[in-house]
């Protein structure tokens, strides 16, 4: 510990991402990355916006990507917010709309950054264990607290709450703020943007980190109530009003407007999800409903971290987690077919 450290950021744990290791070529399946390159048009805008007009600041208001996805969302563009990345989204919105005097509610097992979020802004966290099945439960999330957020699909588990049980939460909850943080929405789960105009509470954070290839721009965007985009914008303009650079605002907009290449993507990572999930389970592997691009698996006869390093020893990297309750489940990110191929051909090999 540094003597020139914070009181603040001496206690904190920080988010640990997946391994990027450059000893040598893995096939990398553990940082949930799209396998298929972006739209091209994307590329494309980003190339033309390589100009001499990165002298000047972009615009601070992003407002063509605003409109852009709100004529996409069917909402007005004052209930749109964008951002650096979800992640960042996800540190406004917990900043702006969670009181460090109640607790904020989230499951047990979920996507770890909301347990450093909270620590950052001193709030504390009440964790809602799922069920055995990994399931939520969303009428466990009531009582005297703070706010709520779910991500769905789940991460690291990938199953998927379904819409009348998101509904649930925010009448249950109506003088809260209830957060869906829809990362890997776009992968077969239903998206709760369409309640947006219904519930005055309800902040939806997407992502184009996932299902259009776009982890290396960083650009998320927000849906919700006129109210809650004006507190996210209170907030951001109070760190950084420049938050997207021309670049990626130009890839942004490409990207959103070609509908096309994006289901065509999407179509083909669930395609080859489906078909891994299948064979693993013939293998005798626990596999959870995926409604990601990714899968949740255990072996009853192979222990978790044993498979996840002979498979980085094999030159496969997959996520493991060594918390409570999923300490024998690995996360496996959906690669191109060639590259599930050799993971399944290695998972064979390895238990049997």
């Amino acid at each position: 510990m540094s003597k020139y450290w914070s009181p603040l950021t001496a206690s904190l744990e920080p988010y640990v991402p997946g391994e990027q290791p450059k000893d040598k070529k893995y096939i990398k399946l553990n940082t949930n990355e799209n396998p298929y390159p972006p739209s091209p048009l994307a590329i494309a805008a980003m190339t033309d916006a390589i100009n001499e007009d990165l002298r000047l600041y972009p615009d601070p208001n992003c407002d063509v990507l605003v409109q852009t996805l709100a004529q996409h969302a069917g909402l007005s563009p004052k209930q749109v917010f964008v951002g650096n990345g979800s992640d960042e989204i996800l540190a406004f919105a917990f900043a702006s709309f969670f009181d460090p005097g109640k607790p904020v509610l989230f499951p047990d097992v979920t996507y770890s950054f909301y347990k450093v979020y909270s620590k950052f802004y001193g709030i504390t966290p009440k964790l809602i264990p799922l069920d055995d099945q990994f399931n939520i439960n969303v009428e466990q999330y009531t009582g005297d607290h703070g706010g709520i957020i779910i991500p769905n699909p789940n991460a690291p588990t990938a199953m998927p709450l379904l819409l009348e049980d998101v509904e649930q939460l925010l009448k249950n909850n109506a003088d809260q703020v209830v957060i869906i943080d829809e990362a890997y929405v776009d992968f077969g789960a239903e998206s709760a943007v369409t309640l947006v105009n219904s519930y005055s509470n309800l902040l939806v954070i997407q992502t184009l980190s996932k299902s259009r290839s776009l982890a290396g721009l960083r650009v998320g965007y927000a849906f919700g109530s006129e109210e809650l985009i004006e507190g996210l914008n209170r907030t951001k303009n109070s760190f950084n009003s420049y938050t997207i650079d021309r670049v990626a605002l130009a890839g942004a907009v490409a990207a959103i407007e070609d509908q096309a290449y994006f289901r065509e993507m999407t179509a083909k990572v669930v395609a080859t999800r489906e078909r891994v999930a299948e064979t693993l389970e013939s293998l005798g592997f626990i596999v959870t409903p995926s409604k990601a691009n990714f899968l949740f698996i255990s072996h009853p006869s192979f222990a978790a971290k044993q498979l996840f390093e002979q498979l980085r020893e094999q030159g496969v990297l997959v996520r493991y987690f060594a918390s409570p309750r999923i300490d024998n489940f690995l996360r496996v990110s959906i690669g191109t077919d060639g590259e599930m191929d050799v993971f399944l051909q290695l998972v064979k090999q390895l238990t049997h």
